[in-house]
């Protein structure tokens, strides 16, 4: 018996459509706090003094700072259910560095569909999706392609 694609006509059309954009302001206390909680010592993060005699003249954020900023993801036209949700990992580029008074813009778009076929759970929907982060000056400081499977 032959099975109905997951990867339906509606699905295809969404291909590039983006999200709404989500903003947010980077904050001192937040960058510290998140070093602390990666364990990560670096004065970079949390010493002013230290921070503005480096090449970045102030606080930056650890690159990994960016997975606690929101980010919003278009809507997915799927034609059935397709509760369970898988990981599938991601993948990151950075270009700028994210500073403490910053305001980091996330734009989500869907980029790509894929089908597989697994023996042990059957059809699934392999879903990519790319999100760029853009400070305030327009400079996009990095971008993260995300795969999920359902």
């Amino acid at each position: 018996m032959a099975t109905q694609s997951l990867i339906t006509d509606a699905l295809r059309q969404a291909i590039g459509v983006e999200s709404a954009p989500r903003s947010t302001d980077i904050e001192k206390g937040a960058i510290r706090r998140f070093a602390e909680a990666i364990g990560d010592p670096s004065p970079l993060y949390r010493d002013e003094a230290a921070a503005r005699s480096s090449r970045y003249g102030g606080i930056i954020a650890p690159p990994t700072f960016l997975r606690s900023v929101p980010a919003e993801r278009p809507e997915l036209p799927l034609a059935r259910s397709l509760d369970r949700l898988l990981d599938g990992g991601s993948e990151w580029d950075y270009f700028q560095p994210v500073r403490s008074g910053d305001t980091i813009t996330a734009v989500t778009r869907l980029a790509d569909l894929a089908e597989r076929v697994s023996k042990s759970i059957g059809q699934m929907l392999v879903v990519t999706f790319e999100t760029t982060y853009t400070n305030q000056l327009g400079q996009v400081v990095a971008s993260q392609r995300t795969t999920s499977i359902r």
